[in-house]
């Protein structure tokens, strides 16, 4: 008997998370040069990081030698200023999905369930089957949730809910009244997890202040990432914002050093450097606009999104892709999201979509 037959049967039930394709490995595959690459598929800021934040970043490598504050206190700090909550309520994630993963080891277990929708983020069936839980995956209205659904799936064994908003890789979005209904109506001891890892791309019509919530809901957590408009995705560094007793819950599972000092450092000059945020949230809003009209003069059903990434169907999405690759584009795949005929490409510089939209013409013309 091998060491995999005897691993835990939910362990083995797990399929490995499918990041977007390195540049490196596309080089590698199709003899390219690496500079003729425009990766599109995972993401990322197409301004990269700020200038403060990059010049945090080197002046902590100085340091490396050294552990990280376990603690995090300088990036609690600019957190507790940024969205006025008291310290003892943020918990720091190496990436948001770190703290994802922090709330599956503290609350689910075997005989316990999460409930998510169906097109959500990989990370909430992988977190909780890695838990020993059962998932129990809601079908999608619209590419979205569908909360009154997610609502009547909720069983006497579940403990969390995982909502995205926006929602990966759909794009789709939640309107803040009735997310707020939703919340008030989960039962106490369920905790509804609201992953906000997008949402500083939302038009400001849509915007809304969710960690507000948090006195009213003692059963909320709301997670952010600097991965994404902070352009750290390299980095990792993520938190949460919760009641303190939830916080301290996640504390007891949390890895010692989580995230780096390198981490630390850059995140907090990110956060101070919110027009750089701004500037960001312009160039997608852009960048949207350029895809969108693309796709629709071309007649490409897409998803209307409201974060920095549009779905697509083309069909047969893997021969799409497989000729867009040829071209030196990445885009994402998402069948296994249960959307084998879509794609899902992010925004990138003017340049980088014009790029995109040519290819994709070639490859379905």
């Amino acid at each position: 008997m091998s060491v995999f037959d005897c691993a835990a049967a939910h362990i083995k039930s797990i399929s490995p998370y499918q990041p977007g394709k390195p540049i490196s490995e596309l080089a590698r595959e199709m003899g390219l040069d690496e500079s003729s690459i425009v990766k599109l598929a995972s993401n990322e800021n197409p301004l990269g990081m700020s200038p403060s934040a990059r010049a945090a970043a080197e002046a902590a490598l100085a340091d490396v030698a050294r552990y990280p504050d376990g603690n995090g206190f300088d990036l609690k700090q600019a957190v507790s200023r940024h969205h006025d909550v008291a310290t003892g309520q943020i918990v720091l994630g190496n990436g948001s999905n770190d703290v994802l993963e922090m709330v599956a080891r503290a609350l689910l277990g075997p005989g316990r369930s999460a409930v998510y929708s169906r097109h959500a983020f990989a990370v909430y069936p992988l977190a909780t089957l890695a838990a020993g839980a059962s998932g129990i995956e809601v079908p999608a209205r619209d590419f979205g949730c569908d909360l009154a659904a997610m609502r009547d799936a909720i069983r006497d064994d579940t403990r969390v809910v995982f909502i995205a908003n926006p929602n990966n890789p759909t794009g789709t979005f939640v309107e803040a009244d009735a997310l707020e209904r939703f919340i008030a109506d989960v039962p106490a001891g369920v905790l509804v997890v609201l992953d906000e890892a997008y949402s500083e791309y939302l038009p400001p019509e849509r915007a809304y202040d969710s960690v507000r919530w948090l006195a009213k809901y003692p059963n909320l957590l709301v997670s952010r990432t600097f991965s994404k408009a902070y352009g750290l995705a390299g980095l990792r560094v993520g938190y949460g914002l919760g009641q303190t007793e939830v916080i301290d819950l996640l504390n007891r599972v949390r890895q010692p050093f989580n995230v780096t000092s390198v981490g630390l450092a850059a995140a907090v000059a990110a956060l101070a450097d919110q027009d750089f945020v701004r500037a960001t949230a312009a160039t997608n809003a852009d960048g949207l606009r350029q895809v969108r009209s693309f796709l629709d003069s071309e007649g490409i059903d897409c998803i209307p999104s409201f974060a920095n990434f549009i779905a697509f169907q083309v069909g047969d999405a893997a021969a799409t892709n497989r000729r867009l690759l040829e071209q030196g584009v990445i885009v994402r795949p998402i069948a296994g999201y249960a959307m084998p005929q879509w794609l899902r490409v992010s925004i990138g510089l003017e340049a980088e979509n014009a790029r995109f939209t040519d290819a994709l013409r070639k490859a379905l013309s």
